[in-house]
């Protein structure tokens, strides 16, 4: 792929993925889970103003919004790591990518845009790991969403088993694919 984990031209026709800007129409977006809707709805914009999270959205040509996801700098203590991923990292605080909220469309679950979402986070998470340190991308998972992730490659910590994370060095390699 070019160095790019998110092949563009992945996306099906009539969608792209783009930072979320105040004419996105995000009144109608239900996913299924009434937290996520109404962050998307009514908290999103203000945390994209007040820099504490990047938001993207998957939008549709007709402007309906698809899906979304936020990223923002986080960062955990490397005891609370599996002990293999916590290996040579000092004892303080690890600079993470926070992968904080992701949702598809309930209409448009099941066609793989939820992975595309995944891939166009990891893909933007490594590219600022290029200029702003980061080990990895962490998610703390909602309920149906652990196995999702797993699946993808992401670890989950020995004492939060909802927390999972994925080393940046892996989602270089997986960039390189």
């Amino acid at each position: 792929m070019g160095g790019q984990i998110v092949d563009r031209r992945a996306l099906p026709a009539g969608y792209r993925i783009e930072p979320l800007v105040s004419n996105h129409d995000r009144a109608a977006f239900c996913c299924g889970n009434p937290e996520l809707d109404a962050y998307i709805r009514q908290q999103a914009g203000q945390d994209q103003k007040r820099k504490l999270a990047a938001v993207f959205i998957l939008i549709a040509d007709s402007g309906a919004v698809a899906g979304f996801h936020t990223l923002s700098a986080h960062s955990i203590l490397a005891v609370n790591l599996p002990a293999e991923m916590a290996k040579k990292l000092p004892r303080y605080l690890i600079p993470v990518t926070l992968l904080g909220r992701m949702a598809v469309s309930q209409a448009l679950q099941g066609l793989g845009l939820g992975e595309l979402l995944l891939m166009d986070a990891l893909e933007r998470a490594w590219m600022a790991s290029r200029h702003a340190a980061s080990w990895a991308v962490v998610v703390n998972t909602k309920a149906g969403a652990r196995e999702f992730y797993l699946k993808h490659g992401f670890v989950p910590f020995p004492d939060q088993p909802g927390r999972l994370g994925l080393q940046m060095k892996t989602i270089e390699l997986m960039s390189q694919a």
